[in-house]
């Protein structure tokens, strides 16, 4: 059980009137937002990572909603992760692929394959239809923790991209997108896999996967990797499906 570090004090912070939830239907949402003109050093963005925090282009954010709850900041102890057989297998499928990190600057070749992505996987989302726009706020920042991870197959062709960020204790999986026509490599989840080989390859403790919402079915995936822990009242703590809120 670890108490999550107290953030930077003098820091400005905003919350956004309500607006409609994300992750569940029927209910509505607030924002609380680090003020944007706030400088923000690997310190602070550790510290507010710690306090459930997420990253999304220039904006550091956490849901702050008075009568619910139900987002819960989870992440993996790196070290202690073992892969299930199935998890295995999907390592053994993209033994193949070759990986670099790169700056999350513009390039065209990333936004092809992001948009092919979002109109096929996330059409009933609020993402829909991808747009140039939408891909540079979300993904592209200047900043020195931050890089976009290529995955390419033997050919050269680029399969996947994470973005991902590299905190004081560990790595911050911001976002994956991947061609929906390799379903068979199951991309997704090895953007997740290998972000904690990394991790423990740089001994780093945590992997990050931002938030899990026990009645979204499309958050149920963050409990395939274990041990994992949960944010409640500024504490990690071991996760179960049944966190006190």
């Amino acid at each position: 059980m670890n108490t999550a570090s107290s953030a930077p004090l003098a820091l400005r912070f905003y919350q956004t009137l309500p607006h409609a939830c994300s992750y569940l239907d029927d209910q509505e949402a607030t924002t609380l937002f680090l003020d944007p003109q706030q400088l923000v050093t690997a310190d602070v963005y550790n510290s507010l990572t710690q306090l459930g925090f997420r990253r999304s282009g220039d904006y550091l954010y956490r849901p702050q909603c008075p009568t619910c709850h139900a987002c819960q900041s989870v992440r993996v102890r790196a070290a202690d992760f073992k892969p299930s057989r199935q998890q295995k297998r999907t390592l053994k499928r993209n033994q193949d692929l070759s990986w670099l990190a790169v700056a999350p600057l513009f390039n065209a070749e990333h936004y092809q394959l992001y948009e092919q992505y979002i109109n096929s996987r996330h059409t009933d989302g609020d993402m829909h239809p991808a747009s140039e726009e939408q891909f540079r706020s979300f993904l592209l920042v200047d900043k020195a923790w931050a890089s976009l991870v290529e995955f390419r197959d033997p050919t050269g062709k680029l399969v996947a991209v994470a973005a991902i960020d590299q905190l004081k204790d560990g790595l911050s999986a911001i976002y994956t997108f991947f061609d929906p026509e390799e379903k068979n490599r199951s991309l997704g989840v090895f953007a997740i896999l290998w972000q904690l080989q990394q991790a423990t390859l740089m001994q780093l403790p945590y992997v990050y996967l931002g938030y899990w919402i026990k009645a979204c079915k499309k958050m149920n995936y963050k409990q395939d990797y274990q041990p994992l822990e949960i944010l409640n009242q500024q504490t990690w703590q071991a996760f179960n499906k049944d966190p006190v809120g």
